[in-house]
């Protein structure tokens, strides 16, 4: 490859491991923050049990995700200068106001919830996991913001050889925004039941003494993967108006095709496979054993489909960066080599493949130990005289 096709392929399968944590995070957020609100209100143990397995799977997820993003801010320094230079006053401000506002206020409230476990007044450790929650989803918002730009620069116009916003509402409304970003929280909703589902599948089939809790956990999962199916296929769809609108050539790029031929296989088939046999038998589900080998072996199906489905928008606008006003080939950072890019191609892989077999180890492991080895507020203080010393510190 030469140094251009060699950047461009890096930074894809960067962003491909890393919207593989995305997507999971998107979809466990509000399904334990809905775990918790149970355990708040009803005060019944087994809502607790629940809230801490899920969220010990949802806190490792996160916690490793944070370094995959890390990378892919350190390439547009390193790779894409020029994109910084003719669009950074435009593309960084959504980028800044995700890292200031909602992913630190979003780190801040997982510390206190993750610590505050019968340290915190019930209500008030209830309101970080929803505050998590919405400034999870608050920085998908603004990270799409900026990708939609990228996608259809709307609000900006070109002054001094460099791109300038004189409409701040148009690059919040934009088209190629307002139907991805519910297509996105849709693929995190499909994403995380199928976890969940995957994961109560293997535990039954092992024969689990927690029956009682992973047939819950399963009936959950595929409750869950069946609202995120039909938001991210119907949205899905919608979207072809927008993108022949601003977009009229983009399924006409040659890795398109293909991609898009994955996404909607995959899409189409579980969405189908969810509603007309799953569901029906949602109730029975968890005692046919014969069926437990299936729901596993479906579980990274709608992985590989949000992966596909960002291969499809981002390869789609070539060979543009910024669709209609930088290509690529200008946006790339000056005096880079080929031997450059490949180091850092093979740093940047080598570290994001170990965080990614980190999390599924971890999760696993998680998953094989079962709710009665979580750890997640185990060492909170129960008594009252423990709870008033630990609110004192």
């Amino acid at each position: 490859m030469d140094v251009l096709d060699l950047a461009r392929t890096q930074f894809a399968v960067t962003g491909s491991l890393h919207f593989l944590f995305v997507v999971l995070t998107l979809g466990l957020a509000p399904l334990v923050a809905i775990m918790h609100t149970r355990h708040t209100v009803t005060g019944r143990q087994d809502h607790e049990r629940a809230t801490r397995f899920w969220g010990q799977i949802y806190v490792i997820n996160y916690a490793l995700g944070i370094f995959t993003g890390l990378v892919m801010e350190f390439q547009f320094g390193l790779s894409w200068s020029g994109l910084s230079e003719y669009a950074g006053d435009v593309f960084g401000a959504p980028l800044a106001i995700e890292t200031l506002g909602a992913f630190f206020l979003e780190s801040t409230f997982l510390g206190l919830w993750i610590f505050g476990w019968r340290r915190l007044p019930a209500w008030l450790h209830l309101a970080c996991i929803w505050l998590v929650t919405l400034t999870a989803y608050a920085s998908a918002f603004w990270i799409m913001v900026a990708n939609s730009f990228l996608q259809n620069p709307a609000g900006a116009v070109e002054r001094g050889g460099h791109l300038v916003l004189t409409d701040f509402g148009a690059l919040l409304t934009n088209p190629t925004l307002t139907m991805a970003l519910p297509h996105v929280i849709g693929a995190g909703l499909w994403a995380g039941g199928f976890t969940v589902m995957g994961a109560s599948a293997y535990q039954l089939f092992r024969r689990t003494s927690e029956r009682e809790f992973f047939t819950s956990s399963l009936r959950t999962g595929v409750l869950v993967a069946f609202v995120g199916s039909l938001i991210t296929v119907g949205v899905g769809y919608a979207q072809f108006g927008v993108v022949a609108t601003f977009q009229p050539d983009k399924f006409s790029q040659p890795m398109v095709g293909p991609a898009l031929g994955i996404m909607i296989g995959i899409g189409q088939t579980l969405q189908l496979f969810i509603m007309f046999v799953l569901m029906p038998v949602l109730y029975w589900l968890p005692r046919w054993r014969w069926a437990q080998p299936i729901l596993m072996v479906i579980t990274p199906l709608p992985f590989a489909a949000a992966t596909a489905g960002w291969l499809v928008r981002e390869h789609g606008r070539q060979p543009w960066l910024i669709n209609g006003r930088l290509t690529v080939a200008d946006a790339m950072s000056p005096g880079l080599t080929s031997g450059m890019v490949t180091v850092s191609f093979v740093g940047f892989v080598g570290v994001l493949g170990l965080l990614a077999f980190a999390d599924y180890f971890l999760i696993a492991r998680t998953v094989r130990r079962g709710p009665a080895a979580a750890t997640l507020g185990v060492d909170a203080p129960t008594g009252p005289t423990e709870r008033a010393h630990a609110l004192s510190l």
